[in-house]
Parts: structure tokens; C-alpha cells; sequence
């Protein structure tokens, strides 16, 4: 029995995000429900159409923040250019390095 995913959008995100950066951290939030109302968003069939992302990552060593946005933006081309895809997109994106320097300067701060 086949089960049909209800984040059809989401996974796909996730498994080209995990593939092509083998991410050490990935987190997707779906904030579609926040947009709902919006008017380019009448009509849409789609309750996947905006995403917040946050991927830790090697692949951004030595990349500056642009340079890491557009090869996720190149990654998911096909899912943003898309009737129905992804209208939206918010990315953070941080080296293992930079996230460890972040938990750091948090502890220290508490």
C-alpha cells in the first residue's frame, strides 16, 4: 500500500538539500498558513508555497552568504519555477564552524 506524502514540497526540499550538501543540521519550516490570505495566494492549490530553511553545512566553507543562497536557489530551480511551487523561500545557511561559534556565544551570554 502506497502512501502519498501530505509534504510532497517539504520532502523534496529535504532530499535535494541532504543529497547535494550532506548537511549536519536541516531545518524546514512550512510558514504556507501565514501567507494563506495574501492575494497571489488566492486561488492556489498548494499548501506548500513558503519555507523558512536553516542548513548547516561544509559545502559553504569559504562561500559568502549570497554565493551559499544561489546554489540552494539553482538547487531547487525546478520547484520555485513551477505552477504551484514554491513562492517564497527564506534561508539561513552557516558552516558547522559558524553554528558551533553561535552555541558558544550564546552559553557564554547566558
Amino acid at each position: 500500500m502506497a502512501s502519498t506524502s501530505t509534504t510532497p514540497m517539504e520532502d523534496a526540499i529535504r532530499e535535494k538539500i541532504t543529497a547535494n550538501f550532506n548537511p549536519s543540521s536541516l531545518i524546514i519550516r512550512n510558514d504556507s498558513h501565514l501567507h494563506a490570505h495574501h492575494a497571489a495566494m488566492r486561488g492556489a492549490t498548494s499548501r506548500e508555497t513558503h519555507f523558512h530553511v536553516t542548513v548547516v553545512s561544509p559545502s559553504f566553507q569559504s562561500k559568502m552568504q549570497p554565493a551559499r543562497h544561489r546554489m540552494i536557489y539553482a538547487l531547487l530551480k525546478e520547484e520555485m519555477s513551477r505552477e504551484g511551487g514554491i513562492h517564497a523561500l527564506q534561508l539561513r545557511t552557516k558552516t558547522p564552524e559558524e553554528e558551533q561559534r553561535e552555541k558558544e556565544r550564546s552559553a557564554q551570554s547566558s
